[in-house]
């Protein structure tokens, strides 16, 4: 069978259907309006899933009776005061034991040093003196980078804050008109899509309950992971329990290994502040049954839909999106792989292309 037959029977098969042709080209312009104007739409985009997750809440409170325009503005007025709780007292706290963690790290690193220096004493056959240098070297080196990039994060803290500025301004903005107008945002949407959308509503019926419950679910686990994070590590007295909440709660974006490195980072700290004793087992015993209670109890719970997805995929998918979009893409990597599934499963296959290859065989 020649190259031009193959093509056309492939054509026949898959993009014969007119439908299927409209999907892929609004598929084809979303990803490429997101991967070259994502930086300027970011606002928007943000917006987009802030309001998505409180459309949630909204519709709770009209199932109880409250109109639609009086439940729109009590979730946004919760909302706006958990932003500003988030501004005001959550990330100076955060930026405080950040820059006090910088400003303490020649120290940590010169009581790493000698810690290798004794562990080698102890146990010169397994600890090699090239292989303390070795790990002093790479440590120096990471170091020095981390000093780099914070002077080059202060250097930059004029645009930063300019940018927090108006994240603060046009976010809320956006999402108070995506809760209040929805419906007709909604309406205009589909009034620029073709009149037949079978296929479209098969596949977003198939996505909805799936993107609402991993995304909501998603938010849930990081601020219930991280705030517990925080309370157990403050109760044991560790420096840096806010920071290090912080990142055990956004750890769980990324499965089977995040959790894996952000064991790093607490281990590290404890054992400076706590060394190699009772009060470092203890708070390594508590992080595990954390971590434990998120696999096994908390996830079960959040997500009531299992996500049909082999865990190469997932991790190739984290990759892939976190790669593309950073933070968002890590946080919608599973959603979108899961979308792609979708759209494999339901895209329509001519009969006339599946009967030409049957014919060539």
């Amino acid at each position: 069978m020649s190259l031009k037959g193959i093509l056309r029977n492939w054509f026949e098969r898959y993009l014969s259907d007119e439908e299927a042709i409209v999907l892929l080209a609004l598929l084809i312009g979303g990803f490429a309006i997101v991967i070259w104007l994502g930086g300027a739409l970011a606002p928007f985009f943000t917006a987009l899933v802030i309001a998505f997750l409180l459309q949630g809440v909204v519709a709770w409170l009209e199932r109880r009776g409250l109109p639609r325009l009086l439940a729109v503005g009590l979730v946004f007025l919760l909302f706006v005061g958990a932003l500003l709780a988030l501004a005001l007292i959550v990330m100076p706290l955060v930026w405080n034991q950040l820059v006090e963690l910088v400003r303490e790290a020649p120290d940590m690193f010169a009581s790493s040093q000698r810690w290798l220096g004794e562990m080698q004493a102890r146990y010169p056959t397994i600890v090699t003196p090239d292989q303390v240098q070795g790990w002093i070297a790479t440590a120096g080196h990471q170091a020095s980078q981390l000093g780099q990039r914070a002077l080059t994060f202060s250097l930059a803290s004029l645009g930063n804050l300019m940018a927090v500025i108006i994240y603060l301004v046009l976010v809320p903005i956006l999402v108070f008109f995506m809760l209040k107008d929805r419906e007709r945002l909604i309406d205009f949407m589909l009034s620029m899509l073709p009149g037949k959308r079978t296929l479209m509503t098969r596949i977003w019926q198939e996505m909805d309950d799936q993107i609402a419950n991993y995304v909501r679910g998603k938010t849930i686990e990081i601020i219930i992971v991280g705030s517990v994070a925080f309370i157990v590590f403050w109760a044991f007295g560790l420096p840096y329990s806010a920071l290090l909440g912080l990142m055990v709660g956004l750890s769980v974006l990324v499965p089977y290994i995040g959790a894996a490195v952000a064991t790093l980072p607490v281990a590290a700290v404890a054992g400076f502040h706590f060394g190699v004793g009772d009060q470092f087992f203890y708070v390594l015993v508590a992080y595990a049954i954390l971590q434990a209670l998120d696999g096994n109890v908390l996830v079960p719970i959040l997500f009531s839909e299992a996500v049909n997805l082999h865990p190469v995929s997932i991790i190739l998918a984290v990759l892939f999106f976190g790669g593309l979009w950073g933070f968002w893409g890590v946080f919608f990597a599973i959603p979108l792989a899961t979308l792609i599934k979708a759209l494999v499963q339901a895209w329509p296959r001519g009969e006339s292309g599946q009967a030409a290859i049957s014919a060539e065989k």
